[in-house]
């Protein structure tokens, strides 16, 4: 050792080196935060994006739509405002039927023959939620593989939980931001036949009805209103062993539509077959589509439609926001409780009930 060194190691000062103590503050969390604090999007920079076709900022804004966040939908409702003036210029399909029929198929072959015509599809799939969790299974991505990955397509499962109006009324806004991103196509699947077919049926041009053949009415659960507002149907599965049945059942079909009353636009509905697994008749539904599209925007039905469903729109969301600001508001919440054990109670009618509440709201005495 080194006389230097001696006389440090020898001294009672001499101060160990240690470990190397961290920052108080974590930099690269700070700075991670300081980025994400730059990139929040304003209005115009999300409408930008949509109207470039960037898709991750169209997802993003959907998800604003989505959102019950109040921030988030006044952000939704001003990227909708200034996306409007760039929307409207599509084809809006609603396509229907039982679970089993095969939707989601039909809907891959249907999109792919699009895409390779060159257009541009937008799916929109009211997907089923859980009643529990209010999650969504979002399943159709899975099952649409090739369209899923085609550059001219895209595919957004939302959730059906919540009442119709709410999920007519953020499809319709999705609608508007697809067009805005230049989709021409646009398709909306519903979960099956039921209640949610009438609200898909009032925010689109066409309404697709699939049945399958060999399946009785009361599994296929068909009623003849759905059957009324279709204006085509379509028996899938037309192919193999299947195809005997299917001519029965086609001959069957257009023989009922003849007892059905025409149509507000005119338009005859119209009955045939298809095969999502061998693409037969998938050409022939698109050239039925686009004759429906000439001939309602020939007398004038198509605008006139699509009016009428922006009217009805704008009621039903007046109506759904004074019912959430009703129900929200604090003293109605106290005098409810009370109302609905005066109500167990058979104190009150539930006519007189609503009336004391609609007074206390409206504040008049």
């Amino acid at each position: 050792m080194k006389p230097k060194d001696r006389q440090q190691t020898d001294s009672a000062l001499h101060v160990m080196g240690g470990v190397e103590q961290p920052p108080s503050i974590n930099l690269k969390a700070a700075h991670q935060f300081m980025n994400t604090r730059r990139n929040v999007l304003t209005a115009e920079n999300y409408v930008e994006g949509i109207l470039r076709g960037d898709r991750t900022i169209l997802s993003k804004a959907i998800t604003l739509i989505e959102s019950a966040l109040p921030a988030h939908q006044s952000l939704a409702q001003e990227i909708i405002g200034q996306s409007l003036p760039f929307s409207g210029n599509s084809i809006r399909i609603g396509i229907t039927g039982v679970p089993g029929v095969g939707k989601s198929s039909f809907i891959e072959s249907f999109g792919r023959f699009l895409t390779q015509s060159g257009h541009r599809i937008a799916v929109l799939a009211i997907d089923p939620s859980s009643s529990r969790s209010k999650g969504s299974i979002l399943g159709d991505k899975t099952r649409m593989e090739e369209l899923a990955t085609d550059p001219n397509a895209f595919i957004r499962p939302s959730p059906s939980s919540g009442s119709l109006g709410g999920v007519a009324r953020k499809t319709r806004e999705t609608i508007i931001l697809c067009e805005a991103a230049g989709f021409n196509v646009i398709v909306v699947e519903t979960v099956g036949v039921g209640q949610s077919e009438i609200a898909v049926h009032s925010m689109v041009d066409f309404f697709l009805l699939l049945m399958i053949a060999g399946a009785g009415d009361e599994l296929q659960g068909i009623k003849r209103g759905i059957m009324e507002m279709a204006d085509a149907i379509l028996i899938n599965k037309a192919d193999g062993d299947n195809l005997p049945k299917i001519n029965i059942t086609l001959a069957e079909l257009r023989n009922a539509l003849h007892f059905f009353h025409p149509s507000e636009s005119g338009w005859i509905p119209v009955a045939g077959s298809c095969s999502a697994r061998t693409r037969n008749g998938i050409p022939e539904a698109w050239q039925t589509i686009s004759e429906y599209v000439e001939f309602a925007k020939g007398n004038g039905y198509f605008n006139k439609r699509r009016l009428e469903q922006a009217r009805n729109t704008m009621h039903i969301s007046i109506e759904e926001s004074l019912s959430n600001h009703f129900f929200q508001t604090a003293e109605i919440k106290k005098q409810l409780k009370k109302l609905n054990e005066s109500l167990t109670k058979m104190e009150i009618s539930e006519y007189a009930a609503a009336q004391m509440l609609l007074n206390i709201y409206f504040k008049r005495k």
